[in-house]
């Protein structure tokens, strides 16, 4: 079984990491990172660079987690990539980070998380940044 955590580098991307290490850590869980892009845009702040992705390599081997970092770049948005990975592998959970919205800005922008949790076969364990174990 696997854990999937959708990642950005952002503080509620880092709360949804943290999570998911202490749950892949409790279950000795393989972890799937998914960092993703659209790949429609030149610069793409969402997108992890290098060291980024390397830290976070480093931070998940030096705790012993079986794991996988994948950053896919092929036109779908980062909620269809994290439920195909999640089928893909079978997750038994989704590790996502929640941001504060207001209501009106849920309606006409959508939303990553919203769509997460509506649409996973699996539970969905949302995280908000500073609210991690």
């Amino acid at each position: 079984m696997t854990i999937v955590v959708g990642y950005v580098p952002t503080p509620e991307g880092e709360a949804a990491l943290t999570q998911a290490i202490s749950e892949a850590r409790k279950t000795s869980t393989m972890l799937l990172v998914i960092n993703s892009s659209k790949g429609d845009a030149l610069v793409d702040n969402r997108y992890a660079q290098e060291p980024e992705i390397q830290t976070i390599e480093d931070r998940l081997a030096a705790q012993g987690i079986d794991h996988q970092i994948v950053q896919p770049v092929r036109g779908h948005d980062a909620a269809a990539e994290v439920l195909e990975a999640a089928e893909q592998h079978n997750a038994e959970l989704i590790v996502i980070g929640l941001r504060r919205r207001t209501p009106v800005g849920k309606l006409i922008m959508g939303s990553t998380s919203q769509r997460i949790l509506l649409e996973a076969d699996c539970p969905v364990l949302a995280v908000k940044a500073g609210a991690t174990a």
